[in-house]
């Protein structure tokens, strides 16, 4: 569950990058979050990752109080978050395994849980016969499934995707958004962050706008 009460960032140029925002997304759920550059959005994910403090306002995210969270425990926090970034942020000499395997081993997982997990994820986003390549020798989309793989590798509770379209062609664009249903599907939270209102009235469902910091619309679509 992903919860604020009454949150307000202002950064210490005096901008106020989110005013009063209330907001809960339940176990289990896909919302779109949408709105334009410099809204907030890009804030948002920076406090549901305790990268920020909120100025005032509480913040709960998969059971952990974010305000009462020291510091040194927020690996723990991030644990149950997958999170995908725009520009894939791959490593160019590790080929599409080890990329995904890279998570694991960060967290000293056991080597058997890799060997399975690990083909298993990375066959859940279709690229089984692409382990070996390296990124270079992917298109776009496919290095997109694989950001998305090293996402799931971990079984978080919540995903969250930042602007996971942005570099991608239109059918590419609709098959990752599809995946992502797929995988909310199956009981992970997902929330992708998107200024692209197209794929959001495409696909429908719950949608947050953000706009100059405050939610202006929050409901079902299509």
């Amino acid at each position: 569950m992903v919860e604020l009460k009454n949150v307000s960032v202002t950064y210490s140029n005096g901008v106020d990058a989110l005013n009063d925002v209330s907001l809960r997304i339940n176990d289990g759920e896909f919302a779109f979050v949408v709105g334009k550059s410099g809204a907030g959005k890009s804030t948002l994910i920076r406090l549901l990752l305790q990268e920020i403090e909120p100025t005032s306002g509480k913040i709960t995210v998969n059971g952990f109080n974010l305000g009462k969270l020291k510091k040194n425990k927020a690996h723990k926090l991030r644990r149950t978050i997958g999170f995908v970034f725009q520009d894939f942020k791959l490593i160019d000499t590790m080929n599409v395994y080890d990329n995904v395997a890279f998570v694991l081993r960060s967290i000293d997982a056991p080597i058997k849980y890799i060997r399975n997990r690990v083909p298993y994820v990375i066959s859940l986003v279709g690229l089984k016969d692409k382990a070996k390549a390296y990124p270079h020798e992917l298109s776009g989309g496919e290095q997109q499934r694989v950001a998305l793989a090293r996402a799931l590798v971990n079984d978080p509770q919540l995903i969250i995707a930042d602007e996971p379209t942005g570099n991608l062609d239109p059918t590419n664009k609709i098959e990752i958004l599809e995946l992502l249903k797929a995988i909310n599907a199956c009981g992970t939270t997902v929330m992708v962050v998107t200024h692209e209102h197209e794929l959001v009235q495409y696909f429908g469902g719950r949608t947050i706008s953000i706009t100059d910091g405050r939610i202006t619309f929050d409901d079902y679509i299509g």
